[in-house]
């Protein structure tokens, strides 16, 4: 058996019963997140550095907001802020100067309804009845006993049980909730003991080289669509008093698709692997990408910085991760280094055989290839020094199988049975 964390949105039931409780908590949360706002630019402006995310809780933890909401709610508002300050400072430390801080949740004279969430000390599950009791803050309560008492509803499919967290998120109309569950999952035997190498990027999102010299490539272009459109729509919509409703809504959708995307592309690796044989995959470890040996934020240019920090590599591989463990598959993070600058037929290592984007060219074997197939190669033979056991010929490795992600089905397919579709 597996252990793993599941997370499942539920429908609030009662929502006319409890939405003024839950808009009181959202509303905190917001508040409370602008106090630590502003006490990290005061710090920032003294002392050209960020408070951390101890120094905030062991600073604000007496403040009157602190005590609206239950004592690790209002901490899970300063990991928030702590967390999205990291990131601007890292960008800025990168060379980012468009890069801006986290701002204050406030709109005009109102505050926006914040998610907010509960750990464990502050729900009380009733399963049998599907109910939660969700605490409120000292200052929210009418008697020492007052919470929120939740009836939810998930798809018939979901058990709810060994609750970790539960996160209240206003959707733009209601509240709904999302419960982070322990769960235990049955692992299947090892489909075989073949390998892959997946090599991760921007135009192609995703090549993987099978041991029999097949390779595929998963297109991100649809991401890049989505980004380009609904990132349009969202600045075309804000307003002096912050993002208006139109925008929110383009912000969550986008999110939603990006995470239908990223999903349905780890179903469909694992599910390829399966028909395969495949035991074991090596995919790229990005993370030095963004850092260099002394750990510092490596500088990719402005238009690469940007690119960079919305490409979510390492959320896709623990996608893959978890769902190929399901399988018995298992997943090695392996170093990237020199795999786009050796030719994965003959060994030889030099940059200027790499000589466009997508096209790599040996002049010691004269192998002629795409780019990231070789990458994706080189990769799974970090875990294996076994060779392909199929034709290697050059037109195979140039014309790679494509996939294309299906909007209407909301799956992968060959592209030719994509661009036939009406």
């Amino acid at each position: 058996m597996l252990e793993t964390t599941r997370t499942y949105r539920a429908k609030v039931v009662n929502h006319k019963q409890v939405s003024d409780d839950l808009n009181q908590c959202g509303f905190s949360a917001s508040k409370l997140w602008n106090v630590a706002r502003y006490h990290t630019q005061q710090e920032w402006d003294e002392t050209g550095e960020i408070p951390s995310e101890a120094d905030l809780k062991r600073e604000l933890k007496d403040h009157e907001r602190y005590s609206d909401l239950h004592s690790q709610s209002s901490q899970r508002v300063l990991e928030e802020l702590a967390e999205a300050f990291n990131g601007w400072f890292k960008k800025r430390k990168n060379g980012d100067t468009n890069a801006n801080p986290p701002g204050y949740r406030k709109r005009g004279d109102n505050h926006p309804r914040s998610t907010v969430t509960w750990k464990q000390n502050g729900i009380k599950h009733d399963s049998k009845h599907n109910q939660l009791r969700l605490s409120k803050g000292f200052n929210l309560k009418n008697h020492r006993s007052d919470f929120i008492l939740c009836e939810y509803e998930t798809r018939p499919d979901v058990a709810v049980e060994n609750i970790q967290q539960v996160r209240a998120v206003w959707n733009g109309d209601r509240w709904e909730l999302h419960l982070v569950c322990k769960v235990e999952i049955p692992v299947e035997d090892s489909p075989g003991d073949r390998t892959a190498g997946i090599d991760l990027g921007i135009s192609n999102y995703l090549v993987i080289a099978y041991d029999d010299g097949d390779a595929e490539l998963y297109p991100g272009n649809v991401l890049k669509q989505d980004k380009h459109y609904f990132t349009r729509n969202e600045y075309d919509t804000e307003g002096k008093n912050g993002s208006s409703r139109r925008a929110l809504r383009a912000r969550q959708k986008l999110s939603r698709r990006k995470d239908h995307f990223l999903h349905a592309l780890a179903k469909q690796i694992v599910e390829q692997c399966i028909d395969r044989g495949i035991g074991r995959i090596a995919i790229g470890d990005l993370s030095e990408i963004r850092e260099d040996k002394n750990g510092d934020s490596r500088n990719w240019g402005r238009s690469g910085n940007k690119k960079l920090h919305g490409w979510e590599f390492e959320r896709f591989t623990r996608l893959l991760e978890y769902k190929a463990e399901e399988h018995g598959i298992l997943v090695d993070r392996v170093s990237e280094r020199d795999t786009s600058k050796t030719c994965s037929c003959c060994g030889q290592k030099r940059d200027a055989n790499r000589v466009e984007r997508g096209l790599y060219a040996c002049e010691s074997c004269g192998a002629t290839m795409n780019a990231d197939v070789n990458g994706a190669v080189n990769i799974r033979r970090k875990i294996t020094q076994n060779p392909p056991t199929g034709d290697m010929s050059n037109g195979r490795l140039a014309r790679p199988a494509v996939h294309l992600f299906n909007q209407t089905s909301g799956r992968f397919a060959p592209s030719e049975q994509v661009s036939c579709e009406p």
